[in-house]
């Protein structure tokens, strides 16, 4: 499992829903702090509706 709020973009592009978006990711990330919930990565450029089935591969840690 990779979490959003630590991982790399290169770790999250081994994800293949998120191929290719690891950097946007992180970008947001920064921008608009910590992940809360998986449904965020619908408002990363590129990404909306393309995240179903994430759950199986992503998390987002407590803290």
């Amino acid at each position: 499992m990779i979490d959003l709020n630590t991982s790399t973009a290169d770790e999250r592009d081994t994800v293949a829903a998120l191929k290719g978006h690891g950097f946007e990711i992180v970008r947001y990330r920064e921008e608009r702090g910590r992940f809360t919930s998986l449904q965020q990565l619908d408002e990363v450029p590129g990404l909306s509706g393309k995240t179903d089935g994430i759950s199986d591969h992503v998390t987002i840690a407590a803290s």
